[in-house]
């Protein structure tokens, strides 16, 4: 039972880190392309462009919640770097690692144990 369960828990917690990585993707390259849209056909940048301003969806604020909250631990990591993808991206990788490498081999052992 203790092992489906973190069988489980591991598909779920990589399943809301990897959907949250994908939607910050989206919400950066969307950005991006609309702020170069402006640069070339020589408009201000609008305020919408921005990072500051997010209109997000209920789901998507809460997949980004429960990601912050689940790659939280591994903040100090690259607390140093100015580059959000960079902080994504490294925040993505130990998460999938410690989360789904580290809890699917826990529940591996436990199975043999039993």
């Amino acid at each position: 039972m203790i092992v489906k369960l973190l069988r489980l828990a591991s598909f779920v917690i990589c399943l809301i880190v990897i959907a949250s990585f994908v939607l910050f993707a989206a919400n950066r390259t969307n950005s991006a392309s609309k702020h170069q849209t402006e640069k070339i056909a020589g408009t201000p940048a609008s305020q919408s462009s921005g990072s500051s301003t997010k209109h997000e969806s209920g789901v998507h604020k809460a997949i980004d919640e429960a990601s912050q909250k689940l790659t939280s631990p591994f903040a100090g990591v690259v607390s140093g770097s100015s580059s959000e993808w960079l902080i994504h991206g490294v925040k993505l990788l130990i998460a999938l690692a410690v989360y789904g490498f580290g809890l699917s081999y826990i529940a591996r052992a436990i199975s043999i144990r039993v």
